[in-house]
């Protein structure tokens, strides 16, 4: 398989057949594959983003790509995760699941490999409190 960078976006080819054609996936479709394994994790409340992801989901506009970075070199796939934990969950748990179902998720659906994946805990959600 053919893992180059296409220059012109940020999309790498991860297979390509002269006879067929190629096919290449986006960094932001990395980025959305991680988000939302990330959130499918018990004890994960939310993604939590920048200010302006934060403006963009008050106006009902959906980013799925929320609180993840990606970078991906070379068929190598390293992710940054920003996570808002449910109150009463272990964070070292949490983060361990985590890290194992975007890690899954991404090599299946992609073929990439995943190098590492960072978590940041950006806040803990209070709502369920008595």
């Amino acid at each position: 398989m053919a893992e180059n960078k296409n220059e012109s976006r940020d999309a790498y080819t991860i297979y390509d057949d002269s006879t067929i054609g190629t096919v290449q996936i986006a960094d932001e479709v990395v980025a959305i594959i991680a988000g939302l394994a990330a959130t499918e994790v018990e004890g994960v409340n939310s993604m939590a983003g920048n200010i302006t992801n934060e403006l963009v989901g008050k106006l009902g506009m959906k980013n799925l790509s929320k609180g993840v970075k990606v970078n991906v070199s070379d068929g190598v796939v390293g992710v940054d995760l920003n996570l808002n934990i449910k109150y009463g969950y272990g964070i070292p748990e949490v983060c361990r699941k985590v890290q194992d179902k975007v890690k899954s998720a991404i090599e299946n659906m992609t073929g990439l490999s995943v190098s590492d994946i960072n978590i940041g805990i950006a806040g803990v959600n209070l709502e369920n409190i008595e």
